[in-house]
C-alpha cells in the first residue's frame, strides 16, 4: 500500500515539475486591445518564474511583443529596456509620440520586444546595483547575473523561437537604467545580440562587474563570446555618466568595438534635442550589423577626440571616438578573411564635425566565421600596399596596428 501511494505521489508530482521547467507565457488580450499601436499588432504576455532565474519566491512579470506591419518570417528582432521611470506598458505608449524616448520607437519592418523590470521591487536592469548606492552595488558585484539578466535573456530567447526571428539580427538598446541594462546585460550576450544601443545609460557599474572590467580581471576559465558592436551616447553634465572614461577606456584596452558619441545634453531622450548638441547619435547603422558575419574593431584612433571625463565635464564641445570607421566583410573562407575598411565621407553623412580624410588606427577583428584562429596562431596580412605578420593573441583575437585607413576603401587581407 505504502508503494502504491508512494508511486501516485510521484505520478502527480512529475507533471507539476514538467510544468516549471517548461515556461510558457499567457496572452492577455484585454491588455492588448487597451494598448494598439497604430497599424502594427501587439500581444501582452503575462508569466511566473523559471526555478534557474534564481529568485527567491516566484513573481509575475510582463512582457509585449509587437509585430511588424507585414507579417513575416524570419524578421529582425527590436529588444526594449525601459528607463527607471517607465515600466513596460507606458515604455510603449510613449511610441505614440515622435520625441518621448525616441529609442523606445521600434522600425516598422522589425518585430519588437518591451520587457518589464518595475513589477517587483528591486528587480531592477542595472543588475541589482545602482551608481549612487555602493553597499548595493557592492552587494551585488562580480560576473554572475542576477535573476532579472537571466529571465530577459530567456524571454528574449522564447520570442526568437516563437515568432521565428532572424536569430543573426537580435538587437537590444534601452534608455537611462535601460541604457545601464543594454551595456551590463547585452555585452556579456554576444551570442545573443549582434549590436547593442545605450541612450544615456545610468551608470557603468553593471557593465564593468559583468564583464570583469578593471581593477577586476576575467576569471581563468571564463570564456566571454564575443561582445556585440556597441552604441553609446552620453552627456558629461549628466551626473549618470560618471565613470565613462573608465568604460570606454576598458572597451578599448579589451579590444571591444565601440561607437561613443558626448555633449552637454544632460539626461536627454529626444533625439531632436540631442541632434542639435551632437549629431552623430543616429550615423551608424546598427541595425544592419549581423551576429553571423565578421566585424573590425577600431582601437586607438588618431582621429579620436579626448574624452571630458572625468577632470572636464563642463566641456561645451561635443565629441567621439571611432565615429567615422566602417567595414565591410568581402570574403570569409577557412584560409582567408577580407575586409574593406573606410571612412565615412561628408558626401555620405551630413554633419557639423569635420570627417577626416584619412586616420591612423589598430584594426581587431572578431566574429570571424570561418577561419578558425587560435591563440597564437601566426597570420599574413596585406593592406594596400602595407603588409606584415601578426600572432593571435590569448583570445584568438587578430589585431593589425597602425593602418592608415582613408575615405577611399582598402581591402584587408589576413591569410592563415
Amino acid at each position: 500500500m505504502k508503494r502504491l501511494i508512494l508511486s501516485i505521489l510521484v505520478a502527480v508530482a512529475l507533471p507539476l515539475l514538467a510544468a516549471e521547467d517548461n515556461w510558457n507565457p499567457t496572452r492577455d488580450a484585454a491588455r492588448a486591445e487597451a494598448l494598439a499601436v497604430s497599424g502594427r499588432t501587439l500581444e501582452v504576455f503575462t508569466h511566473g518564474t523559471k526555478k534557474e532565474w534564481g529568485y527567491e519566491k516566484p513573481q509575475q512579470d510582463t512582457f509585449i511583443v509587437v509585430h511588424p506591419k507585414k507579417e513575416r518570417e524570419n524578421a529582425p528582432l527590436y529588444v526594449v529596456l525601459h528607463s527607471a521611470g517607465h515600466d513596460v506598458i507606458s515604455c510603449l505608449k510613449c511610441t505614440r509620440q515622435v520625441g518621448n524616448h525616441d529609442i523606445y520607437h521600434s522600425p516598422g519592418d522589425f518585430y519588437a520586444l518591451y520587457l518589464d523590470c518595475r513589477a517587483n521591487r528591486g528587480d531592477w536592469w542595472w543588475g541589482g546595483m545602482h551608481a549612487r548606492d555602493a553597499k548595493l552595488t557592492k552587494k551585488n558585484s562580480g560576473g554572475n547575473p542576477m535573476p532579472v539578466e537571466r529571465r530577459s535573456i530567456d524571454t528574449v530567447k522564447w520570442v526568437i523561437d516563437t515568432y521565428r526571428i532572424d536569430p543573426n539580427r537580435v538587437y537590444l538598446c534601452g534608455n537611462s537604467m535601460g541604457g545601464s541594462g543594454t551595456l551590463g546585460i547585452g555585452l556579456r550576450n554576444g551570442d545573443i545580440f549582434a549590436a547593442i544601443k545605450a541612450n544615456v545609460p545610468a551608470g557603468i557599474e553593471h557593465v564593468s562587474n559583468r564583464m570583469y572590467f578593471p581593477p577586476k580581471s576575467v576569471p581563468e576559465g571564463v570564456n566571454l563570446p564575443d561582445p556585440p558592436v556597441v552604441i553609446d551616447y552620453s552627456a558629461p553634465n549628466d551626473g549618470w555618466s560618471f565613470g565613462h572614461d573608465r568604460f570606454v577606456k576598458a572597451m578599448n584596452d579589451r579590444k571591444y568595438s565601440l561607437y561613443f558619441y558626448w555633449g552637454p545634453f544632460g539626461h536627454a531622450n529626444n533625439h531632436a534635442r540631442i541632434m542639435q548638441i551632437n549629431d552623430l547619435i543616429n550615423s551608424f547603422d546598427w541595425l544592419n550589423v549581423k551576429k553571423n558575419e565578421a566585424y573590425a574593431v577600431f582601437t586607438n584612433a588618431s582621429c579620436n577626440e579626448k574624452l571630458p571625463w572625468p577632470d572636464n565635464v563642463g566641456e561645451k564641445a561635443p565629441g567621439q571616438v571611432n565615429a567615422f570607421f566602417r567595414w565591410k566583410v568581402v570574403g570569409d573562407t577557412k584560409d582567408k578573411l577580407q575586409m574593406s575598411l573606410f571612412l565615412t565621407s561628408s558626401s555620405e553623412l551630413k554633419t557639423t564635425f569635420e570627417i577626416p580624410g584619412e586616420a591612423t588606427v589598430d584594426v581587431s577583428l572578431r566574429r570571424i566565421q570561418n577561419m578558425r584562429v587560435k591563440p597564437g596562431d601566426a597570420l599574413k596580412w596585406t593592406f594596400g600596399g602595407a603588409k606584415g605578420t601578426v600572432k593571435a593573441d590569448a583570445e584568438g583575437v587578430i589585431t593589425i596596428p597602425s593602418l592608415k585607413i582613408a575615405t577611399k576603401p582598402t581591402l584587408l587581407t589576413v591569410v592563415k
